[in-house]
């Protein structure tokens, strides 16, 4: 059986390139990832994301890495502007980020994003979601290239709580039943 042009190695010697990628991928989607929302913005263009690629990198200072795909609206948004916002979502408003696979529809006057009210990161001015759980505000310091992706990293320059405060249960990536990475 021919390899099928998204599977890639290294492969142990013998392996089915296509069921140990199957295996694979099963493995790497038990990864614990949080889904949070990727926001960015150049000018008065503005953009929310859906993504799972997010870790703390370092304590001193704060700096935060997330992994966008090369081709993606948000990662122009975020090198232009020069920063980012991650809205983490609360669990209970898990449908949103389904809302967010896609480029986001702007209605300025309205200030919403895809029909969701946003608000500016209080230093980038990046959109964070209303209603977060919570909002970490990041100064893009540099960029990584990994391939098909490229790490943004960002120092935090403004975090906060919503108006639940520090007990909200965060989304996670199985709260969805959406396979991400892999």
């Amino acid at each position: 059986m021919a390899p099928h042009a998204s599977i890639v190695g290294p492969f142990p010697p013998g392996a089915d390139r296509v069921q140990y990628d199957r295996l694979r991928r099963r493995v790497l989607w038990r990864l614990t990832t949080g889904l949070y929302l990727f926001g960015t913005r150049a000018g008065a263009r503005r953009n929310l994301m859906t993504c799972s690629l997010v870790t703390q990198l370092a304590t001193d200072p704060k700096l935060v890495g997330v992994s966008v795909e090369r081709a993606a609206t948000s990662l122009a948004l975020a090198r232009e502007g020069g920063g980012f916002a991650l809205t983490l979502v609360d669990r209970a408003d898990r449908a949103v980020v389904r809302t967010f696979a896609k480029p986001a529809v702007e209605d300025v006057p309205a200030r919403t994003l895809s029909g969701r009210a946003y608000e500016d990161a209080p230093v980038t001015g990046a959109p964070v979601l209303a209603g977060a759980a919570a909002y970490l505000d990041c100064r893009l310091e540099r960029e990584v290239d990994l391939g098909s992706h490229v790490l943004c990293v960002g120092e935090v320059v403004g975090a906060g709580f919503g108006d639940a405060g520090e007990d909200v249960a965060v989304l996670r990536s199985e709260d969805t039943r959406m396979s991400y990475g892999g």
